[in-house]
């Protein structure tokens, strides 16, 4: 059925495939509707949120994050080609993390992202117990991020990868963190905003293997309108976790 799908989405439809840059110039624009703007967000990153409200957010967002390396192991799963799942693999060693041996005995450990996240909810205040029990997350975050997982899964590789897009805009999102959080919130712990640290430098490295995949595979028009509503379906995913919070916490004007 993959390949019926794939076969009938790349068939002529009569106008012209965007080039390269035009396409990833398309791509690029869907960040207006990337959650940097959504008023929930906003209010995190300008300072007017409670410290309730940022301890909601953290709980509620590690189940995304969670859900990454899952989404991840089902690119995997669905590659054939070997190139790029040795690529690939590397965005599930930085959110579970690895380790390996050294001479002598010694092991070099990483800890990965999920750990930093944890250690993002014990800076503002959670216990560990609490957050990796998702006793906190909301059904409108579950239902959203398992709606994700579902998609990678079922969908031809290609196309989840095309779906892992919104890390194009995510670089800045983390930089108003750094540079806002520590100035608004400076009862949080400094040590725990290393995950927006980390991610700075892994997102563009992950845009680039993504974007070159995605601008190589979606090379007719048909295929390249599947993969802009693609990007959109997972911004929607993105904007959703973020309206499930703010019915829930609430938005401080």
């Amino acid at each position: 059925m993959r390949a019926d799908m794939l076969k009938d989405m790349a068939a002529d439809d009569g106008r012209p495939a965007w080039g390269r840059d035009e396409f990833e110039a398309k791509l690029r624009e869907r960040g207006r509707s990337y959650h940097i703007h959504h008023p929930f967000n906003v209010m995190l990153n300008t300072g007017r949120a409670s410290p309730e409200q940022i301890r909601g957010w953290v709980a509620n967002r590690f189940y995304y994050q969670i859900a990454i390396p899952v989404k991840d192991g089902a690119v995997l799963a669905n590659c054939p080609d070997p190139a790029v799942r040795r690529g690939w693999v590397q965005r599930i060693l930085d959110h579970d993390g690895f380790e390996y041996g050294l001479p002598g005995g010694e092991k070099f450990i990483d800890a990965g992202g999920i750990e930093a996240w944890l250690r993002l909810g014990e800076a503002v205040g959670l216990t560990r117990a609490e957050i990796i029990d998702l006793r906190h997350v909301l059904p409108g975050v579950r239902f959203a991020v398992d709606a994700y997982v579902n998609f990678a899964r079922r969908a031809p590789w290609q196309e989840a990868v095309c779906s892992s897009l919104t890390e194009l805009f995510a670089p800045e999102i983390h930089k108003q963190r750094l540079a806002t959080w520590p100035e608004h919130y400076a009862w949080i712990e400094p040590q725990g905003l290393a995950y927006f640290r980390n991610r700075v430098s892994q997102a563009r490295r992950d845009v680039e293997q993504g974007l070159a995949i995605t601008l190589d595979h979606f090379h007719t028009r048909a295929l390249q309108q599947r993969a802009l509503d693609i990007l959109q379906f997972k911004l929607d995913i993105l904007w959703a976790m973020n309206d499930a919070m703010a019915l829930k916490y609430g938005v401080n004007s």
